[in-house]
């Protein structure tokens, strides 16, 4: 089985979380179920355990270590869970995330630029799958690596310097029948949101999802305003 995951230690990944994930896959594993590619978080700081993220052919598996690297918490999202994906680099490393069919949204920062790219290749490849099933019958698929848009600001402290860039794959909408309330008229000088980037509509998305979940705004006003960003993505 170890033997199968040294192929995962070409981009930078720490072997010893790698060593550490392999004993604890074997058993999680299911029938007919192949890892596809590991990343591992890499911080500017010594991290003596770093958390990790596994993508199989049908699942995301979030992996953090926990009692000083005695035990580990496992999280897994099937792929017909996810509704998005996205990449976001910064000048350490870069931020791998996604967001499900039932609203939650889950990202791993620190992971190395070129582990990002092939985790977000993987992901693109198994959601295309089941957007199109026939395809699992495709002897050979091209790998494309995904366009990054580069955007950036010169800033006196390098600290807060950021280039940032995203990548996105979002399946086809269900139709809608629901009767929603209508968005509150927006503040004068606020952005609108068709001027907004997709990165920046997941980012309030998300501002909302929490606004909900501490009971600030009722579930008919959040209903309302993730259908207007998604009309926008």
């Amino acid at each position: 089985m170890k033997e199968q995951f040294k192929k995962f230690l070409n981009e930078e990944q720490d072997p010893k979380a790698i060593e550490k994930i392999t004993s604890k896959l074997t058993d999680l594993l299911m029938k007919g179920e192949e890892v596809g590619y590991i990343a591992v978080q890499k911080k500017p700081t010594l991290t003596v355990f770093p958390d990790s993220i596994v993508l199989t052919n049908k699942r995301i598996i979030i992996c953090k270590p926990k009692n000083l690297g005695l035990s580990m918490d496992f999280t897994d999202y099937t792929w017909d869970d996810i509704a998005s994906t996205f990449v976001k680099e910064n000048i350490l490393g870069s931020e791998f995330s996604f967001g499900t069919k039932t609203d939650l949204a889950v990202s791993i920062d620190y992971i190395p630029k070129i582990q990002a790219r092939k985790i977000y290749t993987y992901a693109k490849e198994q959601l295309d799958l089941l957007k199109n099933p026939v395809q699992t019958a495709t002897p050979v698929q091209e790998t494309t690596e995904p366009v990054f848009e580069e955007e950036e600001e010169e800033i006196e402290e390098v600290e807060t310097e950021e280039v940032t860039s995203f990548a996105e794959i979002l399946p086809a909408a269900p139709a809608v029948t629901e009767t929603y309330e209508p968005l509150p008229t927006q503040p004068t000088g606020e952005r609108k949101l068709s001027d907004l980037s997709k990165e920046e509509l997941f980012d309030k998305l998300q501002n909302y999802k929490k606004l909900l979940d501490n009971g600030l705004i009722m579930q008919g006003e959040y209903d309302a305003y993730k259908k207007e960003i998604l009309s926008y993505m």
